[in-house]
């Protein structure tokens, strides 16, 4: 009886042991997040992601990330890749590569894969890994091309048809021209304050509309602008380029933050706002204040349009690519610094007068 008594809690063990073992091991399994990628080559922020962004992601989670790379080289992959873009209702022409699928969210563009993708791989994990949508215009997409780990070289490099070279060559061209034109209208300032610090001379009155209307409209035109760059910046939206420029190649470029941190956008905003409230206090009569404002707006605006300068020169010649709404932003900088010239000279000559 004695022996019966102990065997029986020895064969529940063993028991527990063959039935559980595998059950216990099933649940263990580490979760695995299945991903795909596609990109083209000759396209900068493909090369930037594979080479710069996934090696750590992979390291990090090893076996657990299953990405895919695939690599779209004709005309019917580019369709195919549009049509899955749309199928997330993602407009025509703010698709482009990279394009990253993980569950059933895309990525597009460099950031977006940069600053969301290490998040939604935990996600993911946390939930218990994700497999690639069962989604039918992902099919054609996924028997494209040979799987990768790396860029291949293809034939050619090629482009998406909306966004060919010559209309970014058209671009450069823009820019160089407006650049050209800040770097002429800032002598030209230099030289209208010189010449009023060292003559007699009185300098000419602006003309009415100008000082009332053209300098707030031209600065709320600015906001806009700069509202809208923010808000690219800031959400890694795909941006509205139109027919000239790559404009989310710019945004996606490390020259789109100050320092690494301040969105450029946010900055020439704030930039804009400073000059509506320079604008306003010269036209009050607030002693001193109101005297030095015209001063304090043109050399806000004289600054901008040297920092406009300066951005407008890296994206030809560095970034190799132009964002329209930058020059526009460019442009109008420097018109209010040139609106600004008259009234700055006044206040400048007549701070003068009464010093003497």
């Amino acid at each position: 009886m004695t022996r019966k008594i102990l065997l029986t809690p020895l064969v529940l063990i063993i028991l527990l042991a063959v039935f559980a073992t595998p059950a216990q091991a099933q649940t263990e399994e580490a979760p695995i997040v299945h991903a795909v990628m596609f990109w083209m080559s000759g396209c900068k922020h493909c090369e930037q992601t594979i080479s710069l962004t996934l090696p750590p992601i992979r390291e990090q989670y090893g076996s657990q990330l299953d990405l895919q790379l695939i690599q779209i080289y004709s005309l019917e992959h580019i369709d195919a890749l549009y049509a899955l873009g749309e199928s997330y209702g993602i407009p025509k022409h703010l698709i482009g590569v990279p394009f990253l699928v993980i569950g059933d969210e895309p990525l597009v563009g460099y950031d977006q894969i940069r600053l969301k993708l290490p998040g939604l791989i935990e996600s993911h994990l946390a939930a218990g890994g994700v497999a690639l949508p069962e989604r039918p215009e992902l099919q054609p997409l996924l028997v494209a091309a040979p799987d990768s780990d790396a860029p291949t070289p293809a034939p050619a490099p090629m482009d998406f048809p909306d966004a060919p070279a010559e209309m970014r060559d058209n671009g450069f061209t823009l820019a160089i021209v407006v650049m050209v034109g800040m770097i002429l209208s800032l002598l030209y300032a230099v030289f209208r304050l010189l010449a009023a610090m060292f003559t007699a001379q009185a300098p000419s009155p602006a003309p009415g509309w100008v000082t009332v209307w053209g300098i707030p409209l031209i600065s709320i035109a600015g906001i806009l602008v700069a509202g809208y760059l923010s808000y690219i910046e800031i959400t890694l939206e795909q941006a509205f380029c139109g027919p000239v420029g790559d404009c989310n190649a710019v945004q996606s470029s490390p020259y789109a933050r100050l320092f690494g941190v301040l969105p450029v956008g946010v900055l020439g905003g704030l930039g804009y706002i400073a000059i509506l409230a320079a604008w306003w206090a010269g036209r009050q009569k607030w002693g001193i204040l109101s005297a030095y404002a015209p001063l304090a707006l043109f050399g806000m605006a004289f600054f901008g349009t040297i920092f406009s300068t300066y951005l407008t020169y890296l994206e030809p010649f560095v970034i190799k690519a132009v964002c329209i709404w930058c020059v526009t932003s460019a442009i109008l900088i420097t018109l209010v610094m040139l609106a600004s010239i008259p009234q700055a000279m006044q206040s400048l000559t007549t701070q003068d007068e009464s010093g003497d």
